[in-house]
């Protein structure tokens, strides 16, 4: 079985959705995913989108707090476009009907939270739900447009190459490798499927699963990744694998994530005695950055022989936790 298009997705999560709203402006498009098509990263995201909406932010200090976080190992030029991009972005999302939360007194201006890495407060957010309310809007966008359609429980297996095709016999002129879709499992049908089409994108996320302790979901296994490095596809910057530092514990169930957004609103780590410990570490405390904070709480655990950290926010009230982090509470 074959099915043409002009694009050709792996992946329905933020990444793959929002081009495929673009790129049907110009041609047909197919999404495959090998689950159902909400199930991914960008669903359990909760913390929110980073752009300048504050009077007294600016774009060149989102610029230079990013450049900071990142050891500077970023590349300047792309921190710069998505910075100054990003509040048009966020505009375009809410257009489309992602309702993002907003000021209590006003209603108007967007409620911008506060996460590590960030000196101001510009973490644009649906209270702890904001990758489950952007994926839905931008699933409802993409079934409604006549140019899209998606296949859930459909896996990629590899990539049509020009390589794949001289052997099978059907091309002989191209002089360079090239892309002209994918092999799919339909999982339902145990069968493969051609996708034939004039673009591929993976758009299909990391790897994170490979972990044995991740907020990741269970979809995360790098697909992508291992199906475009089969194909010649270059891969680049594979030992960036960020901890998120604040899972639930359970020794019995499994981690969920607890957003970094807690601590953004003053949620502070203790040990077993109740001491605070991120003093010791960083002068930012709670608000060092991911990879300071997730190393120290292993310090702290690897010296302490305990199973785990306290994350406290009981000096808070209890409305304000219910309110501003209905899902995790």
């Amino acid at each position: 079985m074959e099915i043409t298009s002009d694009y050709l997705i792996i992946g329905t999560g933020i990444a793959g959705l929002s081009f495929a709203l673009e790129a049907a402006k110009s041609g047909t498009v197919a999404i495959v995913t090998k689950k159902a098509k909400m199930e991914g990263s960008t669903n359990y995201a909760q913390g929110g989108i980073a752009s300048v909406f504050d009077p007294e932010d600016s774009f060149e200090l989102h610029i230079k707090d990013t450049i900071e976080s990142g050891d500077g190992l970023c590349n300047e030029d792309i921190v710069k476009l998505v910075v100054r991009e990003g509040p048009a972005m966020i505009q375009d999302l809410i257009s489309m009907g992602v309702n993002f939360s907003r000021q209590a007194e006003d209603k108007e201006n967007l409620d911008l939270g506060r996460e590590a890495g960030h000196s101001s407060r510009r973490i644009v957010h649906t209270k702890d739900l904001t990758g489950r309310e952007v994926e839905r809007i931008l699933l409802a966008r993409a079934e409604e447009n006549e140019n899209i359609k998606i296949y859930e429980n459909y896996m990629a297996i590899d990539l049509i190459t020009k390589s794949k095709m001289i052997k099978r016999g059907i091309v002989t002129s191209e002089t360079r490798e090239t892309c002209w879709g994918a092999y799919v499992l339909d999982e339902y049908q145990s069968s493969v499927v051609t996708f034939l089409a004039k673009i591929t994108v993976l758009a299909s996320g990391g790897a994170g699963k490979v972990y044995l302790y991740t907020s990741n979901p269970d979809i995360a296994t790098g697909d992508g990744v291992a199906i475009g490095y089969r194909a010649g596809v270059k891969v680049a910057n594979m030992e960036f694998v960020q901890f998120h530092p604040t899972c639930l514990y359970h020794p019995l169930a499994k981690s969920f994530l607890v957003s970094e957004a807690v601590r953004g609103e003053g949620g502070i780590l203790i040990d077993k005695k109740g001491n605070r410990f991120m003093e010791k570490y960083h002068p930012k405390k709670e608000l060092a950055l991911r990879d300071t904070v997730a190393r120290s709480i292993d310090m702290e655990l690897k010296k302490t022989g305990d199973e785990c950290v306290y994350l406290d926010i009981s000096h808070k009230p209890a409305q304000f936790v219910q309110d501003r982090f209905p899902h995790i509470y």
